[in-house]
């Protein structure tokens, strides 16, 4: 929670008790979650909150680097608490997004600097498959 706080303040930003509550939420999974059922998922606890104020949080939260923002698509973003850098793979048929812990391309920066005259800033690394639970349902 110290981190939070510490970032608001030399951004200069207000740390809303909204704002807390859905950076703890994503502290809390391993999920990555879209917009939406983080606002389900707070509402019991956040009643007056609305669905345009946890858009504004996450927002936030991406500018300062606390949250990592996901593009899944079709304009269907989601949304991840660990923001090292790591791959990510989804299920083409539930959709869910999950880490891939355990392998690193941090040097494919400096590898894709041959073949190119950009000057490379970052990556973000997405694999796409079918998950255990959908493929033991196809099984069946």
């Amino acid at each position: 929670m110290n981190t939070i706080s510490t970032i608001f303040r030399e951004k200069n930003l207000k740390l809303t008790p909204q704002r807390i509550a859905v950076y703890k939420y994503l502290q809390s999974t391993k999920e990555h979650p879209s917009a939406e059922t983080i606002y389900k998922a707070i509402q019991p606890n956040y009643p007056t909150m609305s669905l345009a104020t946890v858009y504004k949080a996450l927002k936030t939260l991406v500018e300062v680097n606390l949250v990592q923002e996901l593009n899944v698509g079709e304009g269907n973003f989601r949304y991840d608490g660990n923001v090292s850098c790591h791959p990510h793979i989804q299920c083409v048929s539930c959709g869910r997004v999950d880490d891939i812990n355990g392998i690193s391309f941090t040097n494919l920066n400096d590898k894709v600097k041959d073949y190119t005259d950009y000057d490379v800033l970052a990556n973000k690394l997405y694999f796409y498959g079918i998950c255990k639970d959908c493929k033991d349902k196809n099984d069946d």
